[in-house]
């Protein structure tokens, strides 16, 4: 079969996530696609789009579903994830634990992640 550069492209995300070992615990993170603005954008342009939501393609269904792809090879191990997809001078996914959200929760959080095997939070 032909490779189409969509799917070039998604293999390329998915091997890049194992590079940097892109980790996100199964439940409790709050993940952030930061999409990189546009080189030819003005840098005030730049300046007002930072950190402002994205609302264009890649949709974030499809950013998260690559990830969890990457990451996981069972990726119905997650059930709890928050995502955000804003604009910013560098390209760059975010993993942070949500503390507030989760509260006396965490305790449970590392018993899923050790049961998938994933790093402990601190």
């Amino acid at each position: 079969w032909r490779k189409r550069p969509a799917t070039q492209k998604y293999w390329n995300f998915v091997d890049l996530c194992k590079y940097h070992r892109v980790e996100f615990p199964c439940f409790g993170a709050h993940v952030t696609f930061v999409m990189p603005l546009p080189k030819s954008h003005s840098e005030k342009r730049k300046n007002d789009m930072n950190g402002k939501p994205h609302i264009n393609r890649p949709d974030l269904s499809n950013l998260l579903k690559a990830l969890e792809d990457a990451i996981y090879k069972e990726d119905s191990v997650i059930y709890d994830v928050w995502t955000t997809k804003i604009w910013g001078k560098e390209g760059k996914i975010i993993v942070e634990m949500d503390r507030d959200r989760l509260g006396p929760m965490v305790d449970l959080v590392r018993e899923a992640n050790r049961k998938a095997n994933l790093p402990k939070e601190t």
